[in-house]
């Protein structure tokens, strides 16, 4: 399988990230979750954590990068995969980069501050020294009502 291919572990991935938005939401988190696999062997999951723990980057990717980071002893996430339910924002999308991780795959686009490929492409940005594989847009219209539905339910 080539690193743009999606298969039915990364669906299963991306359903477990969904219900990590949901626990977010149930906290009255901003509803994100994110999964970081390698292979078959589950590394970390985690939800936004930034009104509970009054922390700017409890991004859910960040948590879960730093937490799969933890699980195998190393900050080169080389090897892995991430799904996320929400397009990274530049902060996470930076934090990607940095771990060295393998792929992404995200579900709803972020017209606000998507850095994957809505306001910038910074996962292939060749002026890195390294580039993650994407795969956009993946249970994208359930990643997106998440989101309207937990704002809506704010106005």
């Amino acid at each position: 399988m080539d690193n743009t291919t999606l298969d039915a572990h990364d669906m299963a991935m991306m359903r477990l990230a969904i219900k990590q938005a949901q626990r977010g939401a149930e906290q009255d988190e901003v509803p994100v979750g994110a999964v970081v696999y390698r292979g078959n062997e589950l590394l970390a999951t985690a939800h936004n954590l930034r009104e509970s723990g009054n922390d700017p980057t409890a991004h859910a990717e960040i948590l879960a990068l730093r937490n799969a980071a933890k699980t195998i002893g190393s900050w080169r996430l080389t090897d892995c995969t991430i799904a996320v339910t929400l397009e990274p924002c530049p902060m996470c999308t930076g934090a990607l980069v940095n771990a060295r991780i393998a792929r992404l795959v995200y579900g709803a686009a972020d017209p606000k501050m998507g850095c994957v490929d809505t306001l910038y492409q910074l996962c292939g940005d060749s002026r890195f020294n390294h580039r993650v594989q994407v795969v956009a847009g993946i249970m994208a219209d359930e990643c997106g009502q998440l989101l309207t539905t937990f704002f809506e339910a704010r106005r």
